[in-house]
């Protein structure tokens, strides 16, 4: 797990320093990793245990020893944490606390298990993927403004307004979370109206020289229009693929930001919307009397190009764009937890069957190994603990050699407890791992490209292309299709046996190989599969053969008319349709001032399905098509839908659902 955006500038901490050994008590937290340092703080993963058997990872961020004494840096710090513990926002970090512990400050905050934006910017380089997706940049934006609106109008107890500038939003202030969510992070150089000392005047340049305002850059006095600003640059950099504001030193960007015209982005990238360029200028206007007044008015502007144009932004789309690139780190966290509670369990049982024969006293599993060295709990019985607690005991074995832990001699019986813990350690190190039942079979897919929906005997799974689908029945026929939008689905059957139990399945996907000729007036607005059609209006190619595909037709003052097309490999299928003048449908779903009204299933356009499970979690199919876990939601046509929830163990289970044009229907599971 990750949290970029809150380290501070400095080299990372690749491990605890000799010093100090982790984890250990800090307070009431408990650290567990060192995250970063820098030369005024640090960063520390951390568990908070309560009542109840409450536990949740979050962050420390610490001052350092040698700025206890430095007075107004501490007033900085403490700032900082008064200003964003007011913030309660999904699109804002949170804090929770703040304190002092051992002689120094510290603030308690939110763990952010995501990557900001310049580290997203290089996985997508290590993917070789050259723009950032449209819908995506659109959505970090929407947050960002989202949550820059919540603090510049957030007002106190008594409504007067705390006048909250951020100052730095940039790439590395921006996080991206693996669940689909925007962070805005640090606000350690946040200023605001109730904030005094030095740290207020003008003339100090603080933030990202390359996304400052004008006023900032010049060092006159700033307010909430200059995160605006900030705002307009990240929109043209992710839209265009260009850095902004980039000179040979920082004089020289502030000299760009101050003094040049500001290049159009139609200019840097062809085929640029207009209507969107409208917005990176606005908010780019040099005089902040011409700049947007207000981040939910830019806000307001960007969603409402989302519904003209019909682009499919959403938490999930994101999600799932993420998890694809970053699948490698997100899989050896999951290994590693997994491996973590196993050993955790080893060891908790080792010392559980050792204590109690020490004179009927009892030592209480989280502090007899803490890394410390602090011993209580003597007369305690062994209580269960949770997640949190095989974390940090994995932690300690694994962080030391021979997996030994280091325990203060405190006293004769300390000593006895401690020898208990050291022989607990060396038990579950010496224990040979019970090899695993050898699975039933399996399959190893590979394709060409990757990131194909596996489907396997009906049912979609969670893995996408590569991947290895275990646990497969021995002498029964296994079918595995393949899918991914605008390539030919591939399907194959095939029986695995004792003799040969593994499969390798390497296929290169084809380029879908369906065409729709369109003869329809007027010349319509196409929808294919619940995404705007952006080819010619005339003929829809590259659809894939075998598969139900929906095509809805949508002009102004016109009512919408949904098609069903199934066709064969190579063929082209001719449609020819006259759009009916109709009031109900004048505009598409969610493109005019008003949606449109409902009509009947037979009318055409489109809907929303959100669907939920209760009980658990599972992956979501609508009319074929995968949408990833729940929670999530589908744009289809109108008319009845197939909705299919695959659990990760047990059958799946199907719901019907009518779609109406313009609405959002419901469907929930109940998970076993």
């Amino acid at each position: 797990m990750v949290q970029r955006a809150l380290e501070p500038q400095g080299e990372p901490a690749s491990a605890a320093s000799p010093e100090e050994n982790l984890p250990r008590q800090f307070g009431k937290y408990t650290l567990l990793r060192k995250l970063a340092a820098g030369g005024m703080a640090e960063i520390f993963l951390a568990l908070h245990r309560s009542v109840a058997g409450f536990e949740k990872l979050i962050v420390i961020k610490r001052i350092l020893p040698s700025m206890n004494q430095d007075q107004a840096f501490i007033d900085m710090l403490m700032h900082e944490a008064r200003i964003a513990a007011t913030l309660n926002h999904p699109n804002i970090v949170q804090v929770f606390d703040v304190g002092q512990a051992e002689g120094s400050f510290f603030i308690a905050m939110e763990h952010i298990h995501g990557e900001d934006i310049r580290s997203i910017v290089r996985g997508m380089k290590k993917h070789q993927i050259a723009e950032f997706p449209m819908e995506h940049a659109l959505g970090i934006l929407i947050g960002v403004c989202a949550g820059l609106s919540y603090a510049h109008e957030k007002r106190d107890l008594d409504g007067a307004s705390l006048d909250i500038v951020h100052r730095d939003i940039s790439p590395q202030n921006v996080v991206v979370t693996f669940t689909g969510d925007i962070k805005i992070v640090d606000f350690g150089i946040a200023k605001s109206g109730t904030q005094v000392g030095e740290d207020t005047k003008d003339g100090q340049l603080k933030g990202k020289v390359p996304y400052m305002s004008p006023e900032q850059a010049s060092g006159s006095h700033v307010d909430w229009r200059s995160d605006i600003f900030a705002a307009g640059v990240l929109l043209f950099e992710l839209t265009t693929g260009k850095r902004l504001f980039k000179g040979a030193s920082e004089y020289e960007t502030l000299k760009l930001i101050c003094e040049r015209e500001y290049p159009l982005p139609t200019q840097v990238k062809p085929g640029y919307p207009a209507d969107l360029e409208r917005i990176v200028m606005r908010a780019l206007e040099k005089d902040r009397n011409q700049r947007y007044q207000s981040a939910r008015e830019m806000q307001h502007d960007l969603e409402e190009l989302v519904r003209n144009h019909r682009i499919a932004v959403s938490a999930l789309s994101i999600s799932r764009w993420m998890q694809s690139m970053f699948e490698d780190k997100l899989a050896a966290q999951k290994e590693a937890l997994q491996d973590v509670k196993q050993l955790a369990d080893i060891i908790a049982s080792q010392q559980s069957d050792r204590l109690s024969m020490l004179d009927g006293s009892m030592l209480t599993t989280s502090t007899g190994l803490a890394a410390a060295g602090t011993l209580s709990g003597v007369g305690e019985p062994p209580k269960k603990r949770g997640v949190g607690l095989f974390i940090a005991l994995a932690v300690i074995v694994v962080g030391t050699v021979g997996g030994v832990f280091y325990v203060r001699k405190v006293t004769a019986e300390a000593d006895a407890r401690t020898k208990v813990a050291q022989d607990a350690a060396a038990a579950a190190a010496a224990v040979v791992p019970v090899e695993a039942p050898k699975l039933r079979g399996a399959v190893d897919i590979t394709t060409t490209p990757p990131g194909c929906a596996i489907w396997v005997n009906g049912d979609l799974r969670a893995e996408t292309t590569p991947a290895k689908i275990d646990n497969l029945p021995l002498d029964a026929d296994v079918s595995i299709k393949l899918t991914k939008e605008g390539l030919e689905a591939y399907r194959e059957t095939f029986r695995l046996t004792e003799s040969a139990p593994l499969k390798q399945l390497t296929t290169e996907m084809k380029t879908g190989s369906v065409t729709v000729a369109l003869n329809v007036e007027p010349p319509p607005t196409v929808w294919v599969d619940g995404k705007p059609w952006t080819g010619e209006r005339t003929k829809i190619t590259g659809l894939s053969a075998g598969e139900e595909h929906r095509i809805v037709l949508s002009a102004q003052g016109y009512v919408a008319k949904t098609i069903t097309i199934t066709a064969q490999q190579g063929e082209t299928k001719t449609v020819d349709e006259r759009l009916v003048k109709g009031e109900a449908n004048a505009a598409p779903a969610g493109t005019g001032d008003k949606p449109a009204a409902p009509v009947a299933a037979a009318g055409g356009g489109t809907g929303t399905i959100r669907i939920g499970a209760k009980g658990g979690y599972c992956n979501v199919s609508v009319n074929g098509t995968p949408y990833g876990p729940t929670p999530t939601e589908a744009t289809v046509a109108a008319g009845p839908a197939r909705v299919t929830c695959k659990p990760a163990s047990g059958p799946s289970m199907t719901q019907g659902v009518q779609v109406v044009a313009g609405q959002i229907a419901r469907v929930s599971f109940k998970i076993e």
